[in-house]
Parts: C-alpha cells; sequence; structure tokens
C-alpha cells in the first residue's frame, strides 16, 4: 500500500521538496559521523605532502584530499588558498601562472620541510584513527538516499510504493544487524 512520503516524517511540502529535506539530513548526519573536518595544520600537511608530489593548483589539491581521504575530508578554498599563501610567505612554495591559474610547487625549503616528516599526509593518520568504514558507511547512505530522491522525482505511483517498501525492508535489515552484536 502506497503511504505518502509525508506520512514517514519528511516535512510538510510536497514530496519530492520533502524527499530532498531528508536526504540532507542524512547527508549532515553522515558527514558529522565521518569526520569530515580535520585540523588546521593538517591542511599545511596535507598541500606539503601533494606538492612533493608534484605541482598542482589550488582545485587540484582540493580534488586530491577528498580522493585520497575517501571522501571523508574535502577542504573549502577558504581553507586550502590561505594556507598555499601562508607557504609562499614562509618560502616553502612558490606560484606560477599559466593561463589564469597559480600552479604551485615545492621550494628546496619546503622539501627540505618534508623530508624532515613536516608533512605527513593526513589521510594516512585519518585512516590510522578512524576507520574507513564510517566513510564507506557514510557514501552509501548518500547513494541510498540519492537514488531514492531521484524515484520520488520520476517514479510511478506504483515504482514509489516498490521504493517505500525496499527502504522499509532495508531499514529493518540495518537495525537487525545491529541487533547481532
Amino acid at each position: 500500500m502506497h503511504q505518502s512520503f509525508n506520512s514517514f516524517g519528511f516535512g510538510s511540502g510536497s514530496p519530492g521538496e520533502s524527499l530532498w529535506e531528508a536526504m540532507d539530513q542524512l547527508r549532515t548526519g553522515f558527514e558529522k559521523r565521518a569526520g569530515s573536518r580535520m585540523a588546521r595544520g593538517d591542511v599545511r600537511a596535507a598541500v606539503l605532502s601533494l606538492l612533493a608530489e608534484e605541482p598542482m593548483h589550488g582545485y587540484q589539491i582540493i580534488r586530491e584530499i577528498e580522493q585520497r581521504s575517501g571522501g571523508s575530508w574535502k577542504p573549502s578554498a577558504g581553507s586550502v588558498y590561505p594556507t598555499l599563501q601562508m607557504l609562499a610567505d614562509e618560502g616553502l612554495i612558490s606560484a606560477e601562472e599559466s593561463n589564469g591559474r597559480k600552479t604551485y610547487a615545492l621550494t628546496d625549503a619546503g622539501g627540505e620541510a618534508v623530508a624532515a616528516g613536516e608533512a605527513k599526509a593526513p589521510w594516512d593518520t585519518a585512516s590510522e584513527s578512524a576507520p574507513k568504514r564510517h566513510g564507506a558507511l557514510a557514501q552509501a547512505g548518500f547513494e541510498l538516499a540519492q537514488a531514492a530522491a531521484q524515484v520520488g522525482r520520476s517514479g510511478s505511483t506504483e515504482q514509489i510504493s516498490e521504493a517505500v517498501e525496499a527502504l522499509e525492508e532495508t531499514r529493518r535489515r540495518l537495525y537487525s544487524i545491529l541487533a547481532q552484536g
């Protein structure tokens, strides 16, 4: 039997809007648990670690940090670019402009700092302290919410009803997993 999305506590707007609200709440909850924030010094260490491998531009650095952390950490431009400026001021990196984009590279002093161990990659320490399973769970939950939202936006009444049943079964199975251990 088909129930409206609102009967599941997803808000008071249209089913599609309510589902997006629920998906956003789910994503926010997973981000908090998955540890999407790192300490300030971690941005510095990450930048130095990446530039020790090859010169990169700012957006590349952000993307690479996100990939290497398994999606659990994506620093903002507001933390990366000031860090790049600070490292340049310290003489650890240099910037070369090409096609309107600055590419950053380690200087000799930056290479020495990395060799001295100042740039332990934060994604390595994060995986030691917080298991990757949290990032994988967050990603799986987010992808499930995206799929549910897609069904809510473009599915027929029968497809939506079937999706609700599948989600209810998934919820029961997840609680069953917790009850086993």
